[in-house]
């Protein structure tokens, strides 16, 4: 019985570990799928770590369990009242206590080591080609450019009325966040009003948007992803409408996002007019 369930439960892992991460869409575009059990594909150098060390923690996390159950189930065959008519007295074993208190030690801080690398090759890079900043709102997006004479826009979600062929209902915006492929991107979060989320799962991003802060992470997507657009969402609780805070991403190649940048700047002037007029309005009031 003990090697049967051994051995299903390897089956288990090993199907979950071999499982291709879920990539859905119908050009591709990556984002969640009806029934998905696996991560999103990676689409960064820091997702490709996350997902990894997700697979790594599952095999750690299975022989653990594997460990447990044939060790519970030796102590119920081994010291069954059947085969000792007389219990043993013991209450204490020194050796057993230090094992069991040391041997958790050492897989945590095992754990600990390429957990805290992960962690801080997420946290920035110091040689950023570009920045992105995200300002979080009620209930929408705003996104700027500083490299490129502070080049911004809103991005709202489409309307189910007004969806086309293909669109995903809910994740699709009127404005799409324009990113380069192989480029490394600093990003920027903050927000005007409540605490927001940036998520997005293939990216392994998930950072908070707090007024009056700001934080910062960095990415850089995979060149196999031009033309495709990753999709994300809020993922915190900010207000009636938190689930219409959907986030998209159009992946393009660098000379692509070189002929954006020139068509968004004139796109979008009247919208960085009309924002620089709003500050100054509320500057003026302020200092009444």
């Amino acid at each position: 019985m003990q090697i049967k369930l051994k051995i299903l439960l390897l089956a288990i892992v090993g199907a979950m570990i071999t499982i291709e991460p879920a990539n859905a869409g119908p050009n591709g575009d990556v984002r969640a799928e009806p029934w998905q059990m696996w991560l999103q594909e990676p689409a960064s150098p820091t997702a490709d770590r996350i997902v990894a060390f997700n697979a790594q923690l599952l095999v750690v996390e299975a022989l653990i369990l594997i460990f447990v159950l044939g060790l519970m189930g030796y102590i119920a065959f081994r010291f069954s009242a059947k085969r000792n008519r007389i219990p043993s007295k013991t209450t204490h074993h020194v050796g057993l206590e230090v094992v069991w208190t040391i041997l958790p030690i050492f897989i945590l801080v095992g754990l600990l080591v390429p957990s805290l690398n992960h962690l801080y090759f997420a946290d920035r890079t110091p040689d950023a080609e570009m920045t992105l900043k995200v300002t979080g709102n009620q209930w929408y997006w705003n996104y700027t450019y500083p490299d490129y004479d502070d080049l911004t826009f809103d991005s709202l979600p489409v309307s189910e009325d007004d969806l086309k062929f293909g669109e995903p209902r809910m994740l699709t915006v009127d404005n799409k966040v324009i990113l380069p492929v192989e480029t490394n991107i600093r990003l920027l979060f903050t927000s005007t009003d409540v605490i927001h989320n940036w998520a997005l799962p293939s990216l392994s991003i998930k950072l908070d948007s707090v007024p009056g802060r700001i934080n910062e992470t960095w990415t850089r997507i995979h060149g196999k992803y031009a033309g495709k657009t990753i999709y994300g969402m809020c993922s915190e609780l900010c207000g009636v409408n938190h689930g219409f805070m959907p986030i998209a991403i159009q992946v393009v190649s660098k000379d692509d996002f070189a002929t954006w940048v020139k068509k968004a700047q004139i796109e979008f002037a009247s919208d960085k007019s009309r924002l620089i007029g709003e500050i100054r309005i509320a500057d003026a009031m302020h200092n009444r």
